[in-house]
């Protein structure tokens, strides 16, 4: 591996300012953030340059910022979250949970300004339904975005270029994203792996509605920020003394989101939204692995969202003056916006716990310095050269927010809490007991007794088993992102029976037609209907539980799949279809489950859909479950086991 996956790569690292009078700044056009000097010296040449390059870069393109106009209200804090995530859909009785979402967003995190309703990757690939199909095919989804709305949150889905290999639209893309942004009423679109959407893209959403915001992935090109509202910050390095994001300095009402997807700690990117007056992205389910914000970075973005709340008019105001009014000479760093001649000082200590002055100002006479985080009046003392040092407390990673008030201000405790990692372990679902007396036809015995099992699964972002992949790494790239990763599974089995193949439509329809059964969502039901031969498809993990249970079976484990596979004692119906297991895991967030076995369908042309074509037994891939029907496939099936007297698991 030729680099370090925990530092950051040189295209996610600050860019420096040249300082020189004749330096070239159109080198800073496309940076990710203006790296600051470290000597306070050179500051004032810095924040020069800075609005030398500015002015320049307006005038070169032209800029009118009128895009901006046509957008209402702010959006600092926005969370990605899995359609499907149990906050905000309840499996058991197949229905959204809105409120519910929200009441725990406000809890934890304050609320939040948008949300990102994630929909098709990772399970996208599992058949030939496009990025598309994965939200039409949801009924209630406008319903669901009008619900967030009328709280005030924008809504945002998510658009997939790179998905060329699945069924194929009559219209371009950016027909299809501007006809599902018009059926949903959603707020804009996030580019995933995608910098800009301009051009088709730009003027099918303006034709739908004026405002509608693109959000591009990562560093988004300056001739872009015109008419990207939002850009999705990504991996953005900063450098020892906090820099500048260049897309807000550009255009003051420009909102980046900051965010690392694997890191454990969040302070950095709060640090810098904070000093740059911009939001970050709350990721903590990452494409169904658990990777929360803890307690304490918690406390700071609630503490964030009050003042962004009141204050979002200085935070895009055009007086914008970066390492302001420096006092001292500790790791404390301000921003000082002012707006209709008030100022407001966001503030950070990037230091240990710090107890002195913060700011060095003019006096205010007759007001009160006061840190709207907390409530609390700061200890003023004259400097003797007219000017004075406001400060007081400020602990290890703290924020504070300065104004000059002369009325009270509420009080707030100081945002703190616990900065370790808030681990949750996905719980796997109870096997049930199933005992048979004596083996009936189309099923085989194996021996039970201990097995080390080799598992081989491709490794992208899911991890196999609830594991983080990732840990606090920088960028996932290759060789690290896609290949195939390996597990030790020791396992112990008990005696068991299972299908020598895969229960079909006919054995089904027996079942329907014997119980009556009806699942919750019947949406994509269609097992029973096929060829009696064929393997059952169109069903879900309740539908395939179900038939078990009427039968007096279950379904086989992965681990009882995988040595029954070995033993060469399966066989398989065409066409071939994903084996589910009795895999069933759960971190109260996502729910997933293990396929054994290939499927005859594999979607090509991209590494992020999901594993496809025929499948040696050691092969486990994770599906994330949906909702809404939207779990049963053509491509997935099941056989049935059972328990047998014999040696105890």
């Amino acid at each position: 591996m030729s680099f370090n996956p925990y530092v950051p790569r040189p295209i996610d690292r600050p860019t420096d300012v040249p300082l020189g009078s004749h330096a070239d700044l159109t080198t800073l056009d496309e940076a990710k953030i203006f790296a600051a000097p470290d000597d306070p010296a050179d500051w004032p040449a810095w924040r020069e340059q800075l609005a030398r390059w500015r002015a320049d870069a307006l005038a070169r393109l032209a800029y009118t910022g009128s895009h901006y106009d046509e957008i209402t209200g702010d959006c600092f804090s926005v969370c990605l979250a899995w359609l499907w995530d149990e906050t905000l859909y309840n499996h058991e009785r197949g229905v959204f949970t809105v409120e519910a979402f929200l009441d725990a967003a406000r809890r934890d995190f304050g609320g939040f300004d948008g949300v990102v309703l994630w929909h098709a990757y990772p399970v996208i690939g599992l058949d030939d339904r496009n990025q598309f199909d994965w939200y039409r095919d949801v009924p209630e989804l406008p319903e669901v975005v009008r619900a967030f709305q009328a709280h005030g949150v924008r809504v945002f889905v998510d658009y997939n270029p790179w998905d060329t290999g699945t069924r194929r639209e009559p219209g371009t893309d950016a027909e299809e994203v501007a006809a599902l942004a018009a059926g949903l009423g959603v707020d804009g679109v996030f580019l995933d792996t995608l910098k800009e959407g301009a051009g088709e893209l730009r003027k099918a959403l303006d034709a739908v509605r004026p405002g509608l915001v693109l959000e591009g992935e990562s560093r988004v090109p300056l001739a872009r920020v015109e008419d990207h509202a939002m850009s999705w910050a990504q991996w953005f390095a900063d450098s020892t003394v906090p820099g500048v994001l260049r897309a807000k300095w550009f255009e003051r009402r420009h909102i980046l989101h900051h965010t690392r997807r694997w890191h454990r700690s969040h302070l950095d990117e709060l640090h810098s939204a904070w000093l740059n007056g911009c939001g970050v992205l709350v990721w903590e389910s990452v494409f169904g692995v658990w990777v929360g914000w803890n307690d304490r970075d918690k406390a700071v973005l609630r503490a964030m969202r009050r003042v962004q709340a009141s204050h979002a008019a200085w935070l895009g105001a055009e007086d914008w003056v970066p390492l302001a009014d420096r006092a001292g000479s500790g790791p404390v760093y301000a921003s000082r916006w002012t707006y209709d001649g008030e100022p407001l000082w966001t503030v950070v200590n990037r230091g240990d716990d710090h107890d002195g002055p913060w700011l060095l100002t003019e006096p205010r006479p007759g007001r009160r310095f006061v840190d709207l985080i907390t409530g609390a009046e700061l200890t003023v003392t004259e400097t003797g050269d007219g000017r004075v040092t406001a400060g007081g407390p400020l602990p290890a990673g703290g924020i504070a927010a300065v104004v000059a008030a002369d009325t009270p201000v509420v009080r707030h405790e100081s945002p703190a809490g616990d900065p370790s990692f808030p681990a949750r372990v996905a719980v796997r679902a109870r096997t049930p007991w199933a005992p048979l007396a004596a083996l009936p036809d189309g099923m085989v015995t194996v021996d039970g007794g201990r097995h080390d099992l080799l598992v081989r699964h491709r490794v992208r972002e899911t991890g196999l088993y609830g594991e983080a992949p990732y840990v606090d790494e920088w960028k996932p790239l290759p060789p690290r992102l896609h290949h195939t990763g390996t597990l030790r599974r020791p396992v112990r089995l008990g005696r068991f029976a299972i299908d020598t193949r895969e229960v079909t439509h006919g054995q089904y329809a027996r079942f329907l037609a014997a119980t009556g059964y009806r699942p919750v969502r019947p949406e994509r039901f269609t097992a029973g209907r096929g060829p009696a031969d064929a393997p059952v498809t169109g069903v879900d993990l309740a539908d395939a539980r179900a038939y078990a249970d009427w039968a007096g079976l279950r379904l086989p484990t992965e681990d009882e799949w995988q040595v029954a596979a070995e033993a060469g004692l399966l066989s398989r119906r065409e066409p071939l279809v994903w084996n589910l297991t009795e895999s069933e895991h759960s971190d109260g967030r996502t729910r997933f489950v293990i396929l054994k076995g290939g499927c005859a369908y594999r979607a090509e042309g991209c590494d992020w859909y999901l594993d496809g074509g025929p499948q040696p037994p050691d092969v486990s891939v994770k599906l994330l479950l949906t909702g809404a029907g939207l779990t049963r496939s053509d491509s997935i099936g099941f056989r049935c086991a059972a328990d047998l007297p014999g040696d105890d698991r």
